[in-house]
């Protein structure tokens, strides 16, 4: 029979291997798939993986969706790390939109050079008021975080789908459920011409740099790696977990905020029903592809990205299914967890002598 048995020691270098390996098995998984539904393969791989990132504008598409996501995964790996699940960053997105598009909405007249940068405050104010609730319910009752936040996701995109069907709904929009244009300051400004790529990738890279000092270089995030990697030392330590849960909470909360206050305030520029093709869930991904890792979520923002893009351009291109993207997020989530198995873990083969007549059969 087969047996798992844990290794005495986990390979370094397969841990970081593991999502290379993942990818890739993604990517034949895809050829194969593509066989089987009578697709020609080499065309397939052209049109998912290589038509949207061929040019400038293509590229800046890669830039325009890795941001939310590098964004979100750096702000919940903090959490993950210290075994704190924030599984709500999508609810933390919506209302991190709300309270920046608010204020837009609110100033839709004012073209001061400080409106932008207020927005920016208020979204990340908007994720963690909305990431507080979890906070404050594990803290005070230990509830689970992980259904609390998943379950206001769905409060949070109903709240906004009221405000647009609602008071915020554009006057001159003939009856459409989305808010007023947000005016020119409300704007994140374009980083590269003749793209849409905005100022929302530099401010994720900043945040990438930012979560990299807090996880490495402060005691706080010290304690967090040491309560993720051993729980029992960092009780008997007296590290203050509660606190912890409160830091990942609001970190991950902030980080969605702000992401929802660039999607609104950059390729969307107004408030609607959706304003997210499901970043706070594909983000969960993109953190653990990465490792938790600054650098390892930054590469895999734009892989995760790149199938966003690719999905769009298979139901252009090949007629596909817009299902064929969360179709090859899971696989790739699949694959990784697989090979994550084997590197902690291998597989024995034991065999099992046969009973003797008259011995009992435990």
């Amino acid at each position: 029979m087969l047996k798992l048995e844990a290794r005495p020691q986990a390979s370094v270098v397969m841990r970081y291997l593991s999502p290379v390996i993942a990818a890739a098995l993604t990517v034949i998984c895809g050829v194969l798939l593509s066989l089987i539904i009578g697709l020609n393969p080499a065309a397939a791989f052209h049109a998912f993986f290589v038509a949207p990132i061929d040019d400038l504008y293509g590229l800046g598409e890669l830039g325009v969706k890795a941001a939310p996501l590098m964004l979100i995964a750096t702000g919940l790996a903090i959490g993950f790390r210290s075994n704190i699940w924030n599984i709500g960053a999508e609810g933390q997105l919506t209302f991190g939109a709300i309270f920046g598009g608010g204020l837009a909405l609110y100033l839709h007249e004012s073209q001061s050079s400080w409106l932008l940068p207020a927005m920016v405050v208020s979204g990340a104010l908007g994720g963690m008021a909305w990431a507080a609730i979890p906070a404050f319910l594990r803290t005070r009752f230990n509830t689970n975080e992980i259904l609390v936040s998943l379950m206001l996701n769905y409060v949070a995109l109903l709240f906004l789908s009221f405000l647009v069907h609602g008071p915020w709904r554009d006057p001159e929009g003939f009856n459409f459920p989305e808010s007023r244009q947000f005016s020119e300051a409300a704007m994140l400004p374009l980083v590269l011409d003749d793209t849409r790529l905005h100022l929302g990738l530099p401010i994720a890279l900043a945040a990438v740099a930012l979560g990299w000092l807090f996880v490495r270089k402060s005691f706080v995030g010290y304690q967090m790696r040491v309560a993720g990697l051993a729980d029992g030392a960092a009780q008997y330590a007296g590290f203050n977990r509660k606190r912890m849960v409160w830091i990942a909470l609001l970190c991950g909360g902030a980080a969605a905020g702000v992401a929802g206050l660039c999607e609104v305030a950059g390729p969307i520029g107004q408030l609607l029903p959706s304003i997210s093709p499901g970043y706070g869930y594909a983000a969960i991904i993109v953190a653990f592809v990465g490792r938790l890792h600054p650098l390892g979520i930054a590469l895999a923002s734009l892989l995760m990205s790149l199938l966003y893009l690719g999905g769009e351009s298979a139901q252009m291109e090949l007629g596909l299914p817009s299902a064929v993207t969360g179709v090859f997020q899971g696989v790739l989530l699949f694959f990784l967890l697989a090979a994550d198995l084997f590197v902690n873990f291998r597989v024995r083969l034991t065999w099992r002598a046969p009973a003797l007549a008259g011995e009992r059969v435990s």
